[in-house]
């Protein structure tokens, strides 16, 4: 599958689907030109979202934003980018087990079931197409293997030239690219004392959030599968509230770790979320 994805002229189109009827439908493209690895995202209702990469450059064309690009290999899509960068990566937190063929988008297609090996997080079902090994469906499941979201391709096309939207791409004029880190330092010196099996940091640094204006500090972490945002920030005044919220495959959970509030975002169970908060040990602050 990791080598159809990234060698294989394709044009996919898909639908993000959930339980509560909304869905999402995208376009999604990728080439190879002159060796260089090109892609495109595309969500179609709405005002839309353009992703485009050209090698080691993503851009974002955004409703209200201005265009930006950052350095990266991958388009962090619906599709779990590790599942074609280094799917091998993921047997640290996953056992993938081998279930039979059926049809999927009319076309002969291999299941997979992909269990979390500590149980702490989610499950999946995949449909790999048989004939070129490109995904065609892809079940998030809970806990009691109930479906949380679902990616269906809806149709597929494997080309032996590029598409001819690539050859309209003028790389010379895509969006500047940013940097990501920031110069502030950060609040505390923190480390997580457990994560889920394969899960780790990712990238660290300081936020300033949008609603007021505050700085935080800021972890990413990931297991391939899934990315975890954790925040934490001095309590200025009075204990934090303690709680979660869960829509759909995401929880928000917030709690109080000495003196910090440490909040928790991604699409994992609340109690494995309250385990990676309680987890964090916060040695010393590096500034007032």
């Amino acid at each position: 599958m990791a080598w159809s994805l990234r060698n294989l002229n394709y044009q996919i189109s898909f639908v993000l689907l959930y339980p509560n009827g909304d869905f999402e439908p995208y376009t999604w493209r990728h080439a190879l030109v002159n060796g260089k690895e090109m892609e495109h995202l595309s969500l179609l209702n709405g005002p839309g979202r353009e992703i485009v990469r050209v090698a080691d450059q993503v851009s974002y064309f955004e409703p209200n934003v201005p265009p930006y690009s950052l350095s990266s290999n991958v388009i962090n899509g619906p599709i779990p980018a590790e599942l074609f960068r280094e799917p091998s990566s993921l047997a640290q937190g996953y056992d993938f087990v081998m279930v039979g063929t059926s049809r999927v988008s009319g076309r002969l297609a291999q299941q997979l079931r992909i269990v979390s090996k500590d149980k702490s997080r989610y499950g999946y079902n995949l449909w790999l197409d048989k004939q070129t090994a490109l995904i065609l469906r892809l079940d998030m499941l809970n806990m009691q293997g109930e479906p949380l979201e679902q990616i269906q391709v809806t149709s597929m096309e494997v080309n032996e030239e590029p598409d001819d939207y690539f050859s309209r791409i003028e790389t010379e004029k895509m969006p500047q690219q940013i940097a990501l880190s920031s110069t502030r330092s950060q609040e505390a010196d923190w480390q997580f004392g457990w994560l889920p099996a394969g899960m780790t940091e990712v990238r660290r640094g300081v936020h300033r959030l949008p609603l007021t204006g505050q700085w935080v500090d800021y972890m990413m972490l990931s297991d391939g599968m899934v990315d975890v945002s954790v925040y934490l920030q001095k309590i200025d005044s009075g204990p934090a509230e303690n709680g979660w919220l869960q829509q759909g495959s995401n929880t928000l959970l917030s709690l109080q770790v000495g003196q910090m509030e440490v909040t928790v975002v991604g699409k994992l169970p609340p109690q494995t979320a309250s385990s990676i908060a309680k987890s964090i040990n916060i040695a010393a602050s590096t500034h007032d």
